[in-house]
């Protein structure tokens, strides 16, 4: 499969991973991509008053958002693809591209999630 490189003028069409640019992620964030397939979307909120009281009497931390820029960009993004596959929000790809990442990390990410997300699917 080929896609057309549109960052040399439509130039010509190079096959996926051509790029000189890595695609690969660290461990680290590997491990943010997977465990973002157990949060859910209203965890990219910030928490509202009643889950901080509740917090606060009880114990344990309504806040899910890391402490690292580049990691929450990361986990962001992967939240949005676990539960809406392709469909993620302009702003969230944008943000994960202020941080650092490359186009090709963003297609390893949905595409890896999509993968993940149909075997989910059929049991795999």
């Amino acid at each position: 499969m080929a896609y057309l490189d549109t960052r040399e003028a439509f130039a010509t069409a190079a096959p996926v991973g051509a790029s000189s640019i890595p695609a690969a992620f660290e461990r680290s964030e590997w491990e943010v991509i997977v465990l973002a397939q157990r949060d859910d979307i209203a965890s990219l909120r910030a928490p509202g008053w009643l889950a901080r009281t509740f917090a606060a009497l009880f114990g344990g931390n309504p806040d899910r958002r890391l402490a690292s820029p580049r990691l929450e960009a990361l986990r962001r993004l992967a939240v949005h693809a676990w539960h809406q596959g392709y469909a993620v929000p302009v702003s969230a790809m944008k943000g994960f591209k202020e941080v650092g990442f490359s186009t090709d990390q963003l297609e390893l990410l949905l595409s890896s999630i999509a993968q993940g997300r149909t075997a989910d699917r059929h049991g795999y």
